[in-house]
């Protein structure tokens, strides 16, 4: 496979997976607001009628666990890519 290929490759893996782990996450964050507050989570934070605390910490939650999947999905990827190809996606070093 050619380098532009491996790079188009690449991107496509990382968009996938980064999308995959934004749809599991964020019905894990559902499920979790429903368990803590017993109703669903703000379906629009900027809406008056969504209480300031609430739309903080959904924000944050959602910001903060989104980040955190993408991270672990790539990652997860580019070791599964490393593995499959013997070296890491063109701009990701090798970990060490």
């Amino acid at each position: 496979m050619g380098h532009m290929q491996q790079r188009l490759v690449w991107r496509a893996v990382a968009i996938g997976v980064g999308l995959a782990a934004g749809i599991a996450t964020r019905s894990a964050l559902n499920l979790a607001w429903k368990k803590v507050e017993h109703t669903g989570p703000p379906t629009n934070p900027t809406s008056p009628r969504t209480s300031w605390p609430q739309a903080i910490t959904w924000s944050i939650a959602v910001a903060v666990a989104m980040a955190v999947a993408r991270l672990i999905a790539q990652r997860g990827a580019a070791e599964a890519w490393h593995a499959a190809t013997g070296s890491y996606p063109e701009g990701l070093e090798e970990p060490g």
